[in-house]
């Protein structure tokens, strides 16, 4: 069984992950003003992503007899101009989600709660992956500069991206 106090920290973390869906379902609103149609679906798709970590943490919680309490979720910023300056915020979010995945992780080693240090493991290899990605496509932004063909080829890619089930949903059958 998990402490109250951890409890409370992973019911706050799926505030942020709602937080965060509701973040990049914004940038794919955006995007998608701006004729970008690959970029609002990479978006999308990183917005189905973390309403599935949010469910990660809703179910962990649910499997340690612990109550799931939904919280407020903050409006996101509402224009974005290009999108470089979404992959730069969407970095700068994630650098944040890190930073809460990290302070969970350091509180179930203080908690001693070693079931809890088992399951955000999987957070902290998925938050390396998250600014990975962002990192990668913020450089390819910049090197493709203001021309259009560059920017053309990038969202292309970034159409093709698909939504793949998050590992612990896919092995608890959801």
């Amino acid at each position: 069984m998990i402490s109250d106090k951890m409890a409370k920290e992973l019911n706050n973390q799926i505030r942020e992950e709602l937080y965060s869906a509701y973040l990049y379902l914004q940038m794919s609103a955006c995007a998608t003003h701006l004729g970008l149609a690959g970029t609002a679906n990479w978006f999308m798709v990183q917005t189905q992503e973390e309403m599935a970590h949010a469910r990660i943490f809703y179910n962990y919680l649910c499997s340690q007899n612990q109550k799931v309490l939904l919280q407020a979720i903050d409006q996101p910023p509402q224009k974005f101009k290009t999108a470089l300056e979404m992959f730069q915020a969407a970095l700068k979010h994630e650098n944040h989600v890190t930073g809460r995945i990290n302070f969970l992780s350091d509180l179930a080693v203080k908690e001693k709660d070693h079931a809890s240090q088992i399951f955000l493991q999987w957070f902290v290899t998925e938050q390396v992956e998250e600014e990975e990605n962002a990192t990668d496509i913020i450089g390819r932004l910049k090197l493709a500069g203001t021309d259009g063909s560059g920017l053309f080829m990038i969202d292309r890619e970034l159409a093709a991206r698909v939504f793949a089930l998050p590992a612990p949903l896919a092995a608890a059958g959801a």
